[in-house]
């Protein structure tokens, strides 16, 4: 028998059978038409979100921001950024949403703050300021020759050194991100009531439903401040992450998260309220476990990214875009590892294959040429959309929406992280320390770049694919007259309409395809992925082609065909890049 069955270890709530539909509110819609989406035009498009069949709305950081990380540098966690809104209307978004069936999450973005923020300012004005000890300050060291030095060699996500100096206290703060972006410390219990109250009381109170917890295995640090081992002799700072990631105290504080703010909250219709992480450099299953097992009390599931860092350096390391080929045999171990991983406990997973931080998923995992672009969203489509575990989906992926193209120069990409690579590249390749690395890293940001995602969505064939009438944030993807909404909602057999089927079909089967456990067939092969599905007696086989050429495929004489992703099948072969379910009962 399945251990899915056994109700004690995967008891059923409306998360893990939930599709959550991730919004990234620049880039969704603009209501007025001064280039930024904003919660207006969210509320314009909630019938379209509703009708893609999906149970809830992750509405990615829309609070006040100097956006320089793109709202994930917040300066005030009861505002909202004024582009986007107002914070009557999040109460509006809430309302509409919960009216539609719909529940709403929002971002907690609590390891940083922008420098912007109240706190850091007041925390920054004295070294005796009572908000002093609520972020990381430092003295600085000194090398023989007397040279000022930050207190630790430690490399940061965004390329640089995770501290930056301050004149005014003559001290330096930690950041594991941009300058802009002081972490806070967790440590200090003055400082946690504080987020509690007003990142989270505060919106919890107005109705959301819960929250996407932003890099959440980095509030605990190891506050002696090592010096990281020396990985890169070229390079003054050095990846660091085993200072800063899954620190000594992180389980206590996400416990306490959970204790004193989550379980005195309910959703609108009396559930439990929803958190999953964003968990980071977490290899091992155990280690991602004792933060997803019911019995901890820690969070209901997490992001684990293997699956979106497939030919991708180490985050934060120099080679992170430094683009790797990979195999399909390695894409087939990543999802059977966490496709099973929860097998026997009481832990849940996630499903996804796009977010706000990544390249597109035909671009990444398939193909985006003319010919092939559509029969790769569809067949992505059902691979992702029969695993087992809680389903994502961002904004874009239901129209099969595609990187931006090879021909647009860097001036385009307005990323932070991207350009700060970027810079990072040019140099060694005009030096002529490494010549090509240039070249290398512009091929991985083109495939790679966090860009790609936050292209304004198409929403018909009009100026700026309808995102806006006036001139978008960041440009509109050349192609929008060929993949916008509009078009696709009128064609039955479109990328669009096959999400939604498929978001049907999930429902309907949902004892096999979110509770049911992960057989892997066939490991080796390089040019189909084939796996089972099974929940007691009920079996279902998936079989995907992630080549343009007909792959032999079996008949399967004790299953019936449920769904493929071309209107007309072969009965002996799998056609370019098709995908299909096969179903016993």
């Amino acid at each position: 028998m399945s251990p899915h069955a056994d109700p004690l270890l995967h008891k059923r709530v409306w998360w893990k059978e939930a599709a959550f539909y991730q919004i990234y509110p620049a880039s969704f819609k603009d209501s007025n038409g001064d280039g930024w989406g904003d919660i207006p035009g969210i509320l314009e498009k909630i019938a379209y979100i509703a009708s893609l069949g999906v149970d809830a709305v992750w509405l990615s950081p829309m609070f006040d921001s100097p956006q320089v990380d793109m709202g994930y540098d917040i300066s005030n966690y009861e505002a909202v950024y004024p582009p986007y809104g107002t914070v009557e209307d999040v109460e509006k978004l809430i309302e509409a949403c919960h009216a539609n069936d719909m529940k709403l999450i929002l971002d907690l973005v609590v390891n940083h703050t922008s420098d912007q923020h109240a706190w850091f300012k007041e925390s920054r004005s004295s070294k005796d300021n009572p908000k002093r000890d609520w972020y990381f300050w430092r003295p600085a060291r000194y090398d023989e020759q007397g040279n000022r030095m930050p207190p630790t060699n430690w490399r940061g996500y965004f390329a640089g050194p995770t501290w930056t100096w301050d004149e005014h206290t003559q001290e330096y703060y930690l950041h594991l991100y941009d300058k802009s972006q002081p972490d806070l410390n967790w440590e200090n219990a003055d400082c946690r009531r504080a987020i509690y109250d007003s990142a989270m009381r505060f919106w919890l109170d107005k109705g959301v439903d819960g929250f996407r917890v932003d890099t959440v295995n980095k509030y605990s640090k190891y506050v002696e401040f090592p010096d990281a081992p020396i990985t890169d002799p070229a390079s003054i700072v050095q990846p660091a992450a085993q200072f800063w990631c899954n620190g000594p105290r992180i389980h206590k504080f996400i416990k306490e998260i959970n204790s004193e703010v989550l379980s005195n909250y309910r959703t609108y219709d009396g559930q439990p309220v929803v958190t999953v992480g964003e968990l980071s450099l977490t290899p091992d299953a155990e280690g991602v476990l004792r933060y997803v097992s019911a019995r901890q009390k820690e969070l209901d599931m997490v992001f684990q990214f293997d699956i979106t860092h497939l030919g991708q350096g180490p985050p934060g390391s120099d080679s992170k875009y430094d683009f790797t080929e990979w195999k399909l045999p390695e894409m087939k171990r990543v999802v059977e590892k966490w496709q099973s991983f929860i097998e026997g406990t009481d832990g849940w997973t996630t499903v996804f294959c796009e977010n706000h931080d990544n390249g597109r998923g035909v671009s990444r995992f398939a193909n985006d040429t003319p010919e092939w672009r559509e029969k790769s969203a569809k067949m992505l489509a059902l691979c992702f959309a029969a695993q087992t575990g809680s389903l994502f989906l961002y904004q874009g992926q239901e129209i099969g929406m595609i990187n931006a193209p090879k021909e647009w120069s860097m001036d385009e990409y307005k990323d932070v992280e991207a350009q700060n690579y970027w810079r990072e590249a040019v140099r060694p390749s005009e030096d002529g320390t490494d010549p090509t690395r240039k070249e290398r890293i512009l091929h991985g940001l083109q495939l790679m770049a966090r860009d790609h995602a936050r292209l304004p969505f198409q929403w018909d064939s009009s100026v700026n694919g309808g995102f806006s009438t006036g001139k978008p944030w960041m440009r509109a993807h050349d192609l929008y007259k060929e993949i916008n909404a509009e078009a696709q909602e009128k064609d039955a057999d479109s990328v669009l309409s096959f999400y939604k089927r498929l978001f049907r079909l999930r429902k309907e089967r949902k004892d096999v395809f979110v509770y049911g456990t992960f057989e892997l067939l066939d490991p080796e092969n390089l040019s189909t992925f084939v796996y089972k599905k099974q929940y007691q007696e009920k079996t279902a086989l998936v079989a995907l082609n992630f080549t343009t050429e007909p792959q032999p495929f079996p008949a399967t004489e004790d299953m019936r065909l449920l769904l493929s992703s071309y209107s007309k099948t072969r009965p002996d072969s799998l056609q370019p890049l098709e995908g299909r379910i096969y179903i016993n009962y």
